[in-house]
């Protein structure tokens, strides 16, 4: 079955099984290996990427669903600088600077749904913040500084210094 669609603001196509999920075009047609695939059962949100600015579990469909539609992993959300070199989006920022990750396995399911719940909500409190990414699991860091990172990307962005 041919798919295609636009990942990280460029076309691709491929031919595909039918039953192909996301996530594994995205990983071994695309050679796009940071959405993870942490359970399988789409329970943890290691896979979240987004899809026509939504995210979702790229666990949870098939390829041959995301025809047409545009999708962005978390090797989209940097861009380019002047020099070359990449500038991390904001999110990612604010994860390394508040050390919202250990593992990495969760990370960039966590960027991405944080991401999307900023867009939605630009000034959350801890509190929604939390419900917001319940939907995606860590192993390790018991979400403080997840949580704190999030709020500090927010802020960021209230502030007029995130883009």
């Amino acid at each position: 079955m041919q798919v295609e669609m636009t990942v990280n603001g460029q076309s691709m196509s491929a031919d595909v099984e039918a039953r192909t999920l996301l996530v594994h075009y995205l990983r071994d047609h695309l050679d796009l290996t940071g959405t993870n695939v942490g359970c399988d059962t789409s329970s943890c949100g290691a896979c979240t990427i987004h899809i026509n600015g939504e995210s979702a579990k790229s666990c949870t469909m098939l390829a041959a669903q995301a025809r047409g539609a545009e999708l962005t992993t978390i090797e989209g959300m940097a861009t380019q600088g002047a020099d070359g070199s990449p500038d991390l989006h904001p999110m990612q920022q604010a994860f390394m600077e508040c050390h919202g990750l250990q593992c990495g396995s969760c990370t960039p399911g966590m960027v991405m749904a944080a991401t999307s719940l900023l867009n939605e909500n630009p000034n959350p409190t801890e509190a929604e913040v939390r419900e917001g990414l319940e939907g995606n699991l860590c192993r390790c860091t018991g979400y403080h500084n997840i949580v704190k990172a999030v709020l500090s990307a927010a802020n960021a962005s209230t502030n007029g210094s995130a883009s």
